[in-house]
């Protein structure tokens, strides 16, 4: 649905969202607990219009030390995130999702894995990517995204000109992007349009978009996809330059 709200204090913002519902099933004690001690520790710094209306750029060298800076784009429950930074201490990854039952369930994993080199948008990435430098970040993750199936709403789905032109600006030369979906016409998509905004796909075969990637940690959505008989899609592509 459209989140008025947002739209209203983000003068550039179109009217859709490429995400669905901010919340769902009432959350546990310990999760409530989770967002009211640690997620306000975690913020990437000031990324909303209501605290910064005139888009500065976030520090990033205050951030992360200078470390390589990541960004998940909607990170479901977390565990591909966390997965990611305890294997990669040496990067910093920044997370944006705007369902806070899934901001809960990440916080609480990070307790649990010991983590500290993630920081925590919950919010629209747009926001995000109005405050990053450009070609500031070197890795990119998008993993199984909302489908958004049917056809009238197809251009809210993240790989639309909308947000892939402004993801190509904060990713450095060389960077990789990558996407895991089960779902055959967003792979369509997302082959069609990623490539137009400047960015070089890294396979030529179909078996090799059906193998995941090496570090791998297969998510919730993905399980689910596999219960289901849907085949998962990892799709590769470099930022040119």
């Amino acid at each position: 649905m459209s989140d008025t709200k947002n739209d209203q204090k983000h003068p550039q913002a179109p009217w859709r969202n490429f995400y669905g519902r901010r919340h769902g099933k009432t959350l546990r004690p310990s999760q409530q607990e989770y967002l009211e001690e640690d997620l306000s520790d975690l913020s990437p710094g000031a990324v909303g219009w209501d605290v910064n209306p005139d888009r500065a750029p976030l520090d990033l060298q205050a951030l992360f030390g200078g470390r390589d800076l990541w960004l998940e784009i909607g990170f479901g429950g977390g565990e591909h995130m966390v997965h990611q930074a305890a294997s990669n201490p040496d990067v910093g990854i920044i997370g944006c999702e705007p369902f806070i039952n899934g901001v809960a369930m990440l916080l609480g994993k990070m307790r649990d894995a010991g983590v500290e080199n993630i920081r925590i948008h919950p919010g629209d990435v747009r926001d995000l990517f109005d405050v990053l430098p450009e070609a500031s970040v070197a890795k990119a993750f998008l993993l199984y995204p909302d489908p958004w199936p049917k056809k009238k709403h197809h251009r809210r789905r993240f790989v639309t000109p909308e947000h892939l032109e402004p993801l190509a600006r904060v990713l450095k030369p060389g960077a990789e992007f990558r996407v895991a979906t089960d779902i055959p016409d967003y792979v369509r998509q997302t082959l069609e349009q990623v490539p137009r905004h400047g960015f070089e796909w890294q396979a030529e075969r179909a078996a090799d978009w059906r193998t995941p990637w090496d570090d791998w940690y297969s998510t919730r959505y993905e399980q689910k996809a596999l219960r289901e008989g849907r085949t998962p899609h990892y799709l590769t592509f470099r930022k040119a330059g």
